[in-house]
């Protein structure tokens, strides 16, 4: 007949087992998590970053990267090669892995001890067995599960929002560096027509139409377009440059080629009336940092409860002595709280959650503040491009066109035309550069509000801009 003292020990065996087969039903998803961050990224930017798991896949990217750069490479364009291909941000997408493994490893409870010893010499031989297990970590898997859940959704965000960082500087990068090539191509055409003047302006002067006060002009603007051509060949190069190591290419495939020109402008700018409210709903590491509240909360839960029980084991024993019959038991062990009573661990995980809590509020107050001046630098940077697209520009047009009539009706000097050169090459830059400040504003306030604007779409724009720069530039 069982004893109480036999039946509580076999319902604890029981409950053990329960216990451990619950916890080895938590598996690695195949994916390590990452579906879901890449169902994200391409809802949110429109590029669905992959992580390269093998050699195959390795060899299927590079032959898709390739067939994307065998035409100029748009916008968009750089954004998905740039989410496939680069090195560094392709070893943040394991991070995702290396939380859900650690989630799994959280479900999951230590491995059970097994105990033997054995004591005695002739003929009496003393023999215990014992198996534990750790009940404090069975009292403890829920909340221990649920604190490295939150911990796996904050990893999540987190990389979504270093994808998103890399999409924005892509943006960024493509945006200077075609602006460099076409302001380096409108550079090599100035110059050539300065050198063309100076060398008529020389003429002139030898033939007795022209004072030296105007061809020292003349071979002055010369020089400095010269310099000005210099300068935009370097910056073109470090342009390109940085967005090539943006991309992760190498060989070959740095040698890729881009858009001659900016997109247009978009007819009206996007009106956004709650960017802070944007800012605050769409932004993940406004997210992260909320649910790194969290976590620490749950922590902190956590510290309380194993705040005086930091060792708790249970098991089943059994003894055998020579001669003597089997007995049978259990074992529990326990760290008695006598020198440390947990009050440092709890302090601790208090001030952290305090920590925490100021960090959502600095990440909500940063998120409001660069979503205003995102907006406000948008709109801005839109009127200054438009100004120079609507007015400065069809003015000097104009003027160019009034200048040339003079001429040709012998009411304008050459000096007149050449002067009028000077300042349409000046305007022309100038427009140049307010195009490129306008798209990477765009690509600021994208970053800043953590969503697309809906504003003119950059690759459909290609077409009408190159039309439009090259009338500008006659």
């Amino acid at each position: 007949m069982r004893t109480g003292r036999q039946r509580s020990a076999a319902g604890a065996a029981v409950a053990t087992a329960a216990a451990l087969l619950l916890a080895g039903c938590a598996t690695v998803a195949p994916d390590g998590g990452f579906g879901t961050v890449a169902a994200s990224t391409r809802a949110r930017i429109g590029a669905e970053p992959r992580i390269v798991r093998d050699e195959p896949a390795a060899r299927a990217l590079q032959q898709e990267v390739r067939t994307m750069l065998a035409a100029p490479l748009d916008m968009d364009g750089a954004v998905r090669i740039a989410l496939l291909n680069n090195p560094g941000l392709q070893a943040s997408y394991w991070q995702v892995g290396i939380a859900q493994a650690d989630l799994v490893q959280a479900s999951r409870l230590r491995n059970p001890g097994l105990g033997f010893r054995r004591v005695g010499g002739g003929g009496d031989i003393e023999i215990e067995r014992s198996l534990t297990v750790d009940l404090a970590g069975i009292l403890t898997l829920p909340l221990a599960s649920r604190l490295e859940a939150r911990r796996f959704e904050q990893v999540k965000l987190d990389v979504g929002y270093a994808i998103e960082q890399h999409a924005a500087q892509t943006r960024r990068a493509w945006v200077e560096a075609v602006a460099a090539s076409q302001a380096l191509d409108y550079a090599r055409r100035v110059d050539a027509a300065a050198r063309a003047s100076a060398e008529l302006a020389g003429r002139m002067t030898r033939a007795g139409n022209m004072n030296g006060l105007e061809l020292a002009r003349q071979q002055l603007f010369q020089a400095e377009t010269a310099a000005t051509l210099a300068r935009s060949s370097k910056q073109t190069v470090a342009a390109r440059e940085h967005l090539t190591r943006l991309l992760g290419l190498w060989g070959q495939d740095a040698q890729y080629t881009l858009p001659a020109h900016l997109p247009e402008l978009p007819a009206a700018p996007a009106e956004l009336p709650a960017v802070e409210r944007i800012a605050l709903e769409q932004r993940l590491d406004v997210r992260a940092a909320r649910l790194d509240a969290e976590a620490t909360a749950a922590n902190l839960g956590l510290t309380r409860a194993t705040r005086f029980i930091n060792a708790l084991e249970i098991g089943a024993a059994s003894k055998s002595e020579s001669g003597q019959p089997h007995e049978h038991g259990y074992e529990l062990r326990i760290e008695l709280p006598l020198f440390d009573w947990g009050g440092a661990r709890s302090a601790k995980a208090e001030a952290i959650y305090m920590q925490a809590v100021n960090r959502v509020a600095q990440a909500a107050v940063t998120a409001r503040s660069e979503a205003r001046a995102g907006y406000l630098g948008y709109r801005n940077a839109w009127e200054v491009a438009a100004h120079y697209r609507d007015t400065i520009i069809p003015l000097r047009k104009r003027i160019s066109q009034e200048v040339l009539l003079r001429y040709n009706g012998m009411l304008a000097s050459s000096l007149d035309l050449l002067a009028d050169s000077r300042e349409q090459a000046n305007a022309v830059s100038s427009y140049i550069d307010a195009l490129k400040d306008f798209w990477l504003a765009h690509a600021d306030l994208e970053a800043a509000l953590g969503a697309r604007t809906g504003a003119a779409n950059a690759q459909s724009a290609v077409t009408h801009s190159t039309d439009t720069h090259k009338e500008h530039a006659e």
